[in-house]
């Protein structure tokens, strides 16, 4: 199976960097590209839910991780080469943390999502050295270049 290169760098700067602006980013720019897929679109919620626990925004983080959690019920476990069960099994355990936070309060952490497919792991590999952090990595909401020239375009109609 090939793998789209934004779809790599979504998971290089979801696991490498923790880089959940970042993830949105590409991942926002595959998931239009493929007809906007429910499945893409629940692993971009993913990223922008552990954007907003990173920056104490719980109520947006868990909205965010609740509706990613509802699109990638229906995939299967190895869905796109990653071990999907297990960033599901994590998304519902955080959701359920973060529905209890007013009581329990919940520390930031990151996730990993787990590289399955050996063909997957090595354009991982291969494309993290060549791929650039970006450092340092965005905590706060900005739009991009591309929302810039979107933006330009829509303006020119």
């Amino acid at each position: 199976m090939k793998y789209d290169p934004l779809y790599i760098a979504y998971l290089i700067y979801f696991n490498r960097d923790r880089d959940y602006f970042e993830c949105h980013e590409v991942l926002e720019e595959l998931w239009l590209a493929r007809n906007r897929e429910p499945l893409y679109k629940g692993l971009l919620q993913v990223a922008v839910g552990l954007f907003h626990f990173r920056r104490g925004n719980i109520k947006g983080s868990y909205k965010m991780l609740q509706s990613a959690s509802d699109k990638l019920q229906n995939y299967a476990d190895d869905s796109l080469g990653i071990n999907l069960a297990r960033l599901k099994e994590d998304i519902r355990q955080l959701v359920d943390k973060l529905d209890h936070y007013q009581a329990e309060p919940v520390q930031y952490y990151d996730f990993t999502i787990q590289i399955i497919d050996s063909e997957l792991k090595r354009a991982v590999d291969m494309v993290s050295s060549e791929l650039m952090p970006n450092i340092p990595i965005q905590i706060h909401p900005q739009r991009g270049e591309k929302h810039a020239l979107r933006d330009q375009k829509n303006n020119d109609k």
